[in-house]
């Protein structure tokens, strides 16, 4: 299971080969914003000049072959609420997306699913049996929460979805050697995996060290994934703040990376 980059031009995306649909996983490099946004900056709320965000949503779904009018989005609050979505939920630029939700699922051909990170986990799932697919945004919070294995449940419940045949790809997010953290969070992840969590929260003094990345590969494979059907990275966004948005790194000012899935 390994991630493999792609280019066209100055873009440079990832794609994981467990999931069999067209996919992203952003980097900052091959959009046209500037300054602080410089250059594949995807969020419309970070104050970039929002034509620009526009255009370089054009370059990612010109690239992917995805039709830009088709996407649905995610107004993210770290949170738990997973939304089944058509190509009525498609999201019109500039305008207030009408829902929170931290996870997206579909089943409708030609319907792309968008969530956004800039050192939270990106999750990306897919059912070939079924022709589901998912777009998930995991925070602390809600790697707590577990919206990985509620993302999984509700494709279940909607589409039939067995999951044994979900294949997910956990892309690029803060890594273990970064997230530094208080004891509350190290608190919550024993709290939704109990001794489990225990490998992921590594003690430093009086701080942790927690790896969001494989509590939800573990969460995931609580909730029936195959360990061959989850693909793990493991680059560190904020290792590499050249190459990704780093919150942390940035202290806020940065722009925003995706992930993205066409069913």
């Amino acid at each position: 299971m390994t991630f493999s980059e792609h280019r066209k031009g100055d873009l440079l995306w990832e794609t994981a080969d467990v999931i069999p649909a067209i996919h992203a996983f952003t980097t900052r490099y091959g959009g046209v914003s500037g300054g602080i946004w410089s250059s594949l900056n995807l969020g419309f709320t970070r104050g970039d000049d929002p034509e620009r965000v526009a255009e370089n949503y054009g370059i990612l779904c010109g690239a992917l072959g995805i039709d830009r009018g088709k996407l649905c989005f995610t107004r993210q609050v770290h949170g738990t609420v997973v939304r089944p979505v058509t190509s009525a939920d498609a999201h019109v630029f500039f305008t207030l997306v009408p829902y929170e939700a931290d996870g997206l699922v579909t089943d409708e051909p030609g319907t792309a699913l968008i969530c956004f990170a800039a050192d939270c986990v990106p999750i990306l799932l897919c059912d070939p049996v079924r022709g589901a697919v998912g777009a998930v945004h995991a925070g602390w919070k809600g790697t707590a929460g577990d919206i990985a294995g509620k993302a999984v449940q509700v494709l279940r419940d909607r589409y039939g979805s067995r999951p044994e045949d979900v294949r997910a790809a956990i892309g690029p997010h803060i890594g273990k050697c970064c997230y530094e953290t208080g004891p509350e969070v190290a608190e919550a992840m024993r709290g939704a995996l109990g001794a489990g969590a225990e490998p992921f929260c590594l003690p430093k003094g009086e701080k942790y060290h927690v790896d969001l990345g494989g509590l939800n590969r573990a969460m995931l494979l609580r909730a029936g994934l195959l360990p061959e059907h989850v693909a793990l990275s493991e680059e560190c966004t904020m290792c590499d703040p050249e190459k990704f948005w780093s919150h942390r790194y940035t202290h806020g000012r940065r722009g925003v990376q995706a992930a993205v899935i066409l069913r």
